[in-house]
């Protein structure tokens, strides 16, 4: 039988009973209606014992802060990811449209064996319908009879998306963008887009970062105690993220400033950050 519906105050009762210091109940209830018990139960993990309790001096209002930390982190970092994202689409579809085609991307024969282009184009059907009164493809559709080139067919593509066209293109053309626009290798880039796809849909899902056990580990991943955490993915996404001078100059030092704002709150072995996270993340 499922579960039935807490007041605010039977809440707070529950946060109590667990072991939480509740002193302000009127912000304790103002919080819980905007955020919810649910969502905010998550950010208690670290401070539970194994007895399902709260550690001792667990406060409500700490435990909010480090939601409001993570909601900033989330903010911070998807807006590195969304340059990563629009940089991907123009590289992907400048190098493609230049050797297959405007529309070379629905000819099956242009990517490797492992590419199924019928869920590929039932994907890009499933696109086209659900943004059909978009201006740009309302344009297609009534003066090219629904084809679009790359270029503007790959804006309705998701993060996803553009992961798995990379990981499907011919190797010789994965190799071409590995190296020349990633320095790296194929199977690294593959590895890197996997993750910042998993790290952007958590982001833009509004989903916990801190104290998150992450389900993937990128190739050359940081040491092992810290290989499925956000440190990690951070890691990838500082390799392929193309402004190097926004990222040291922008990013980190929005970084550092929510971490000196909120270093009371957290802890960074919560989120695999080692001391000198800003020196090593540098680039």
């Amino acid at each position: 039988m499922l579960k039935q519906p807490a007041t605010y105050k039977q809440q707070i009762e529950k946060l109590r009973e667990h072991g939480c210091e509740v002193t302000d109940e009127a912000f304790c209830k103002e919080a819980l209606s905007r955020i919810s018990y649910y969502r905010l139960s998550a950010y208690f993990l670290p401070f539970r014992t194994s007895q399902g309790k709260y550690k001792p001096n667990t406060k409500f209002e700490k435990v909010y802060n480090l939601y409001e930390f993570d909601r900033k982190l989330r903010s911070i970092i998807f807006s590195v990811i969304e340059e990563l994202e629009v940089f991907l689409r123009a590289q992907l579809s400048y190098y493609h449209t230049h050797k297959y085609g405007t529309d070379g991307y629905m000819n099956p024969k242009n990517f490797n064996s492992r590419h199924n282009h019928v869920k590929f184009v039932e994907r890009i059907a499933e696109l086209l319908k659900s943004n059909s009164n978009t201006a740009f493809v309302k344009h297609h559709m009534n003066k090219y009879n629904g084809q679009l080139p790359l270029w503007v067919m790959s804006e309705l593509f998701t993060f996803g998306m553009l992961s798995y066209f990379y990981a499907d293109m011919i190797t010789i053309d994965q190799k071409h963008i590995a190296r020349n626009i990633f320095n790296t290798s194929v199977a690294n880039a593959k590895s890197w887009l996997y993750c910042c796809t998993d790290l952007r849909n958590i982001c833009a899902h509004y989903g916990r970062l801190y104290y998150t056990i992450f389900s993937v580990v990128p190739a050359k991943s940081v040491d092992a105690k810290a290989k499925r955490s956000l440190y990690a993915v951070i890691t990838a996404l500082r390799t392929l993220y193309p402004d190097r001078n926004k990222w040291n100059n922008e990013f980190l030092l929005a970084m550092n400033a929510l971490f000196d704002e909120y270093a009371d709150v957290i802890e960074l072995r919560h989120i695999g950050f080692p001391e000198s996270w800003e020196n090593e993340l540098r680039r």
